[in-house]
């Protein structure tokens, strides 16, 4: 017989992309399917999960991967146009390739170490994050930023999307790692700009990736200057393509996400960035649902994030503030949040069911997706297309020990001068 190329885990818990429960002994394949177990095939992998829970792997929908290198109480207290200008810009004006390699890198051994095999990115130097992201067998839709201004990467916004066409050019559709055309946002990119990267999408048939209405301050100066809100701004210019990625659509119209539902956007629920730089409002949850949104849950940039990258501590928030916001303790119950922040993913993330933020199970047994979003467990095991990126409490593909060295030691010339 020959090899097969799928991982046994006997005697295991695994709840599917639905929240089914199933348990006994299953093959993880190449492919990302799996199947029970008959326990006779040649596997490359034959594993006891009988303290091992398995799921899908988390799915982290709006990043700023390299910002890793920005301390994570940098510019605290501040709120978002100021933390921009202030904190934020002047410090990546010294960016270059090195210093966002050491920050990707950091970030995806953050991302290994917390269950997300995926991250939608938007960071300067695209093609150094992808690599990153390659080599840690990890998956990523990594935008290069474009902009008018705060662009370090390039001189302007031509040349910022001249980068991301060869990129999208030459990439295959099978890679793991994707490019996308992230317009940073209406206030920092001009109609000309959002007009030649949605123009950009359309020729390369890529996706678009954008801030959209954050903060008060960002719809009330789009009204003033436009007359429009910032979803129907963008719709007035035709920017929208399919997949267009939305992060936080916080102060939005229920008008404006019937304009997201049409052009098949995504919207990105940020609950902790939105919290910590106090914009004063989320994603409404339910007007999103109710129109046919497609809605994800990303952490944003470590500095703005009181998340880090650990999504599972995101979905918790994000399930928490929609209650709390609405007033309904039946919102986002945990099997819901779990499949909203694993969507669309192939690959499985093992837990550690003898991690004491799992416990008790309860006289059921069903509370496995209640205990790891609400408390959180240690990821013992990743695969992601057939390969362990993570085995036995130990991350395979990158040395996490290096990883956070090289972090250190690149923060104390990146902030040289600054604090």
């Amino acid at each position: 017989m020959a090899e097969d190329t799928s991982v046994r885990y006997r005697n295991a818990i695994l709840y599917d992309e639905s929240g089914q429960k199933h348990i006994g002994d299953v093959l993880l394949h190449q492919d990302g399917a799996w199947s029970e177990s008959k326990g006779d095939e040649d596997v490359q992998q034959d594993i006891d999960g009988s303290g091992r829970l398995i799921t899908r792997s988390l799915q982290n929908w709006h990043t700023h991967l390299a910002m890793q290198l920005n301390a994570r109480d940098f510019s605290d207290g501040y709120p978002l146009h100021r933390w921009l200008n202030e904190a934020i810009f002047p410090t990546e004006a010294r960016l270059n390739p090195e210093y966002v390699r050491i920050g990707a890198q950091a970030a995806a051994a953050e991302m290994i170490r917390t269950g997300s095999s995926f991250a939608a990115d938007m960071y300067f130097y695209p093609a150094v994050t992808g690599k990153v992201l390659s080599n840690a067998g990890l998956r990523g839709l990594v935008g290069g930023p474009v902009s008018d201004a705060a662009l370090p990467s390039h001189p302007d916004a031509v040349s910022a999307l001249d980068e991301l066409d060869t990129l999208l050019k030459n990439q295959k559709t099978e890679d793991k790692i994707q490019y996308a055309i992230a317009t940073h946002s209406i206030y920092l990119c001009s109609e000309e700009t959002l007009r030649r990267a949605s123009e950009l999408a359309e020729k390369r048939n890529a996706r678009l990736h954008i801030h959209v209405s954050e903060t008060r301050k960002e719809i009330s100066d789009c009204h003033e200057r436009t007359g429009l809100y910032p979803v129907e701004y963008l719709d007035n210019i035709d920017f929208f393509k399919p997949g267009t990625i939305c992060a936080h659509a916080s102060w939005v119209k229920k008008n404006e996400i019937r304009i997201l539902a049409e052009h098949q956007a995504t919207a990105v629920h940020c609950p902790s960035s939105n919290m910590k730089l106090a914009c004063g409002g989320t994603m409404s949850f339910p007007a999103h649902a109710e129109a046919g949104v497609d809605i994800r849950i990303g952490t944003d940039g470590s500095a703005s994030s009181g998340s880090g990258l650990d999504m599972l501590a995101e979905a918790r928030l994000a399930s928490l503030v929609q209650r709390h916001d609405h007033w309904d303790p039946s919102l986002l119950p945990a099997t819901e949040t779990f499949t909203m922040a694993s969507k669309g993913s192939s690959d499985w993330a093992v837990w550690n069911l003898n991690d004491i933020r799992m416990r008790p199970l309860g006289r059921s047994g069903n509370r496995h997706l209640a205990n790891l979003v609400f408390n959180g467990a240690e990821c013992l095991d990743m695969w992601v297309d057939g390969q362990a990126v993570r085995l036995n409490g130990q991350t395979q593909t990158l040395d996490e020990a290096l990883a956070w060295n090289e972090l250190d030691l690149a923060v104390e010339t990146y902030y040289e001068g600054v604090e």
